[in-house]
């Protein structure tokens, strides 16, 4: 067990039972013609928060640390969405894209599009677990509590967009089953302004966990497989 530098406190951290979450790292949230853009989200931070992803990543695969991938994706009858009667149909923004322009029908977050991909520069390995989901969280109507269970995980490393909406409702739920969360907080964007990234940083930091920098977990993992406690 190593301190991690983190905000608001350092925490001890078991690396042998970490991983890092990479949330909804696709064309829709990331690219140009993606979902967010078209709906008219500032989408300008999208190409650093990829870069410090990469970096993280280029930091944790040889270290052994597992990476997660969350995927948003529904089938092209929206027959996984819940339907009129359920709320997410109403506010989940591909959703309710989908359903008041006709000519967006099965183009967003559809399984197997490109707005559904991962976007290139983050293109998941051989051996990396990636769950797709219907619902905001990545522990709603998935395996990824067992998925993460199997593996003996308990410190999870937030990245993705969007801080406000998928990161932190995951972000949330772990909390809730007794994982570690830490946001990396700039390997993460908001959905809207950035003083709705700030926050959910506030949000983790006073309520929900810890929030470090890509660069202090870079660091981290570095001190701790120098110390032999790694791969």
């Amino acid at each position: 067990m190593l301190k991690l530098n983190a905000r608001p406190e350092p925490v001890e951290i078991d690396w042998e039972k970490s991983a890092v979450v990479v949330v909804d790292m696709q064309n829709s949230f990331a690219s140009r013609q993606g979902m967010l853009d078209l709906a008219g989200f500032d989408i300008s931070g999208a190409p650093q928060v990829v870069r410090s992803i990469a970096s993280m990543l280029d930091a944790a695969r040889p270290a052994g640390i597992p990476i997660v991938y969350l995927q948003v994706g529904y089938r092209a009858d929206l027959s996984d969405s819940g339907g009129p009667d359920s709320p997410n149909w109403h506010k989940e923004l591909g959703i309710r894209m989908m359903n008041s322009r006709p000519e967006l029908k099965g183009k967003l977050v559809t399984i197997g599009t490109w707005d559904f991909a991962i976007v290139d520069e983050l293109q998941p390995h051989a051996g990396d677990l990636v769950v797709v989901k219907t619902r905001y969280s990545g522990f709603a109507h998935t395996a990824l509590d067992a998925e993460l269970r199997q593996r003996g995980i308990r410190y999870l490393f937030f990245t993705g967009i969007a801080t406000n909406v998928c990161v932190e409702s995951t972000l949330r739920d772990a909390y809730f089953l007794d994982y570690w969360p830490i946001l990396i907080t700039d390997g993460a964007m908001a959905a809207g302004p950035p003083a709705m990234h700030e926050a959910t940083v506030q949000n983790v930091e006073n309520f929900f966990g810890w929030t470090v920098t890509a660069a202090e977990f870079i660091q981290s993992v570095r001190m701790a497989r120098a110390a032999g406690g790694m791969v």
